[in-house]
């Protein structure tokens, strides 16, 4: 889709033709033959635009509340970020006004902004700043918003020293991930010649970043998972900054943040499987926490270098999921076969970590009858291979 076609799309007969495309409740892989239907009525150039938007709107509903009133090409939905998690970050600008939404895309985010003051959103693609303000025009808030076409490369187009700003740099080229933050588009050393001006600075980053990559910057490192699912990184900096490393998990929010150095985690004792089996959140993993997240549950590690713990009671804490420990042994194929089938089991679920094993291959090895089920977790205990055997999983 290009402007031309969008801007199509909202006239009077665009609108027939998307309420046409959408009733037929389209998915990609019917595309052709409902764009064959719609061109029949419309011309070819609308129906295709109206069959897009109506399918990316049905995709769009895990993402947005408000899926059905807005516009997106695929890559920026694709990109956006869940409105569950924009809400969450945009409580950090309560009482910062005005907001820019630097990167602003279709306005995801900007949605979420203007909210809480009035935003204006800069995007370099002139498509996606029209979809912007057309989706922030639809959710009323068009009063609450403003859009510009810019180059972030080039002088910021902000003004106002109490501005504070969002900056979602990109991280695809020609479709491809981009994985360095020196190769983000505009690369992240570009907030240097913002902090002088605008010190509230966050900005969106890939989960997966190479931490070694942000110690130069003076800021909070926040990791968010949504429902379990490790979803993005936030940089903080300046007044916006509460904390060297945070985790967070959505819905919630629950959230834990420390000042102390990466290299100063809690060192937790070593235990043998006790009574849990405790796994964390992934926001958790990245932000480097266990340790922290150990001392406050009052938790043992399996192994040094194994993100799992173990504890004697199942301390209610959102950050982690937990199995139930029926018994465990050292790995050894034959062993495990013997013991699981002595016990009449038939259907594992195998999970792993610190486990070379592939889970699908070691089930068909196992080559198990019976009825009853258990969780095999493979994992290592001071360095040696084991096999905890597990007989219910939790989660708060």
């Amino acid at each position: 889709m290009d402007v031309e076609n969008f801007l199509y799309l909202l006239t009077a007969e665009g609108q027939n033709a998307l309420d046409a495309a959408s009733k037929l409740e389209p998915r990609e892989e019917d595309f052709l033959a409902h764009f064959t239907a719609l061109s029949k009525v419309f011309p070819a150039d609308l129906a295709r635009a109206a069959l897009e938007t109506a399918i990316l709107r049905r995709e769009a509903k895990v993402k947005f509340p408000q899926a059905d009133r807005m516009y997106f090409t695929r890559e920026a939905l694709e990109q956006a970020t869940s409105y569950d998690v924009s809400s969450y970050r945009s409580e950090r600008y309560e009482g910062y006004h005005p907001i820019a939404d630097l990167g602003c895309s279709i306005g995801g985010d900007t949605i979420a902004f203007a909210q809480k003051a009035f935003t204006t959103g800069v995007d370099l693609d002139p498509l996606r700043i029209q979809m912007a303000q057309e989706n922030l025009r639809s959710l009323g808030l068009a009063e609450q918003s403003a859009f510009l076409q810019a180059d972030l490369v080039s002088l910021l187009p902000i003004k106002g020293k109490h501005t504070a700003l969002f900056f979602d740099p990109a991280r695809r080229s020609k479709g491809r991930r981009i994985f360095s933050v020196r190769d983000y588009h505009p690369p992240l050393n570009i907030i240097y010649t913002w902090l002088k001006n605008f010190p509230a600075v966050g900005v969106k980053i890939s989960p997966g970043v190479d931490l070694d990559e942000l110690t130069e910057y003076s800021a909070e490192v926040e990791f968010i998972s949504l429902r379990g699912e490790l979803k993005e990184a936030v940089l903080w900096f300046g007044p916006l900054k509460t904390a060297r490393r945070r985790a967070t998990l959505l819905p919630g929010p629950h959230t834990i943040g420390v000042d102390r150095p990466p290299n100063e985690e809690p060192v937790l004792p070593l235990s043998e499987p006790l009574t849990f089996l405790l796994e964390p959140d992934p926001s958790i993993l990245r932000a480097g926490l266990v340790g922290d997240l150990g001392a406050i549950l009052d938790a043992a590690q399996l192994d040094p270098s194994i993100a799992y713990l173990t504890a004697d009671s199942a301390t209610n804490n959102p950050f982690v999921r937990g199995y139930i420990i029926e018994d465990w042994l050292p790995f050894q194929l034959k062993r495990l076969r013997a013991y699981l089938r002595e016990r009449g089991v038939g259907r594992v679920t195998v999970k792993k970590r610190g486990s070379p094993l592939q889970p699908e291959a070691l089930i068909a090895d196992l080559r198990l009858k019976g009825e009853e089920e258990k969780i095999l977790v493979l994992t290592q205990l001071r360095g040696k291979p084991i096999v905890i055997v597990c007989k219910a999983a939790f989660s708060y």
